[in-house]
């Protein structure tokens, strides 16, 4: 098979894993002088620069064969999609190529199982060694990791990658029973805590050699079973507390050609998957608790971003004096967020806080107004109840992008 009909099938193969945003990394141009490539700090694959350009990762799989059948996957063994593989050398070359024609800033590069866990993760090895040793390659690489894979070959990928992630893929050890009989959560965790152990290893020492500088992520796809949103955001929670993940990604299950009776044939709503991404983000950057979301099983409400929903649920909170109150309550007021939180507490350092002055602040008017209290501002003492409130912050549909919150 020539390589761009390979290309061809591996890119297209690898478009379902979300997980391989490279915000966090290092630039390894600094060390020393010579080499060939470069990260920056804006994320990489399929993110936009603040001027609308986009950089991206080639994002491939090493080969879409794989002894696995996992319901929910399309290159599962089962599939009857076209097959191919490159080696390790074909994935090198273009890598190459592709950055020197400017298409590129790195290399986000999976795998399907191929004879072994083992056999699989030493050729992504192999390709990640060649880059930085034979060639010199100081771009972005992130690979997949293989969670039945022996730990010292993760070790050795994690001397090479600027992340490296596994995937969860399902939140419960029961879905993946069902929907991956041949994966085991236990070996998932497993694979993390040796990333994890590796980069505690190497934390804080100055001349210690790099160990995944950007951290570790994994993927979550929601909607394959039946887990509700309770569940993952808890299932999330743990993983970043137990293993310092930097990210969890969520992909809302997309049916696949042939797809078995085992998984749904309809997708779920696009928008859970975006409530999902809004309450882990008060998850890492908020302090918000999981239980604090939702505090029993169920899903996101999908009609209100989860921040907002929390504080109609916490009337009795608000409002919040700007003047006054604590920093950590002032970023949980709807449209207001940690950077704006910073920027009223050091002016009110100053001079009391006016209502003109969130409008400076770029605050979210629309959505905090009802629940703050400033020098010459007050709420109305009208029909402020939860529900009323609540239906007049609807989110309309909207013919464009979704944005972080709506």
């Amino acid at each position: 098979m020539e390589l761009i009909d390979k290309l061809s099938i591996l890119a297209d193969a690898a478009k379902y894993d979300v997980s391989c945003a490279s915000s966090g990394a290092p630039k390894r141009s600094s060390e020393g002088k010579g080499g060939l490539g470069s990260t920056n700090g804006m994320g990489i694959c399929h993110s936009y620069t603040p001027d609308g350009r986009c950089v991206s990762l080639l994002k491939i799989l090493l080969t879409n064969f794989c002894l696995y059948d996992c319901q929910y996957c399309v290159n599962r063994r089962s599939s009857n999609v076209p097959r191919a593989r490159f080696n390790p050398e074909e994935v090198v070359r273009l890598t190459l190529d592709f950055y020197r024609r400017n298409y590129v800033s790195g290399l986000f590069l999976s795998s399907g199982i191929i004879r072994s866990a083992d056999y699989t993760m030493e050729q992504l090895v192999a390709v990640a060694r060649s880059l930085r040793e034979d060639h010199e390659f100081r771009g972005y690489i992130h690979l997949k990791t293989i969670p039945d894979a022996d730990p010292r070959l993760i070790e050795q990928a994690g001397q090479y990658a600027d992340r490296l992630s596994v995937n969860v893929e399902l939140p419960t050890g029961e879905s993946l029973k069902v929907l991956a009989p041949e994966k085991q959560l236990i070996t998932i965790h497993q694979a993390m805590d040796t990333i994890h152990q590796g980069q505690q290893a190497v934390a804080g020492e100055a001349r210690a050699p790099k160990f995944t500088p950007a951290g570790q992520s994994t993927q979550m796809i929601i909607g394959a079973d039946t887990t509700d949103d309770s569940t993952i955001l808890r299932s999330a929670e743990s993983l970043y507390g137990n293993f310092k993940l930097r990210r969890v990604y969520y992909s809302a299950f997309s049916p696949i050609p042939d797809s078995p009776n085992s998984v749904p044939l309809a997708p779920p709503p696009l928008l859970r998957e975006h409530r999902l991404y809004q309450a882990d983000f008060l998850l890492r950057g908020y302090g918000y608790q999981a239980d604090e979301l939702l505090k029993g099983p169920g899903n996101l409400a999908l009609d209100i971003d989860p921040k907002l929903a929390w504080a109609l649920e916490h009337r009795d909170l608000f409002p919040l004096d700007l003047n006054r109150a604590e920093p950590a309550m002032i970023a949980r007021i709807p449209g207001i967020g940690i950077r704006t939180t910073k920027r009223i507490v050091e002016l009110r350092r100053q001079r009391r806080i006016r209502y003109a002055d969130l409008a400076r602040l770029r605050c979210v008017l629309a959505k905090a107004k009802p629940f703050v209290v400033t020098a010459d501002y007050h709420p109305p003492q009208g029909d402020s109840s939860s529900q009323s409130l609540r239906m007049a912050m609807v989110e309309r549909p909207q013919p464009q992008q979704l944005g972080l919150w709506g």
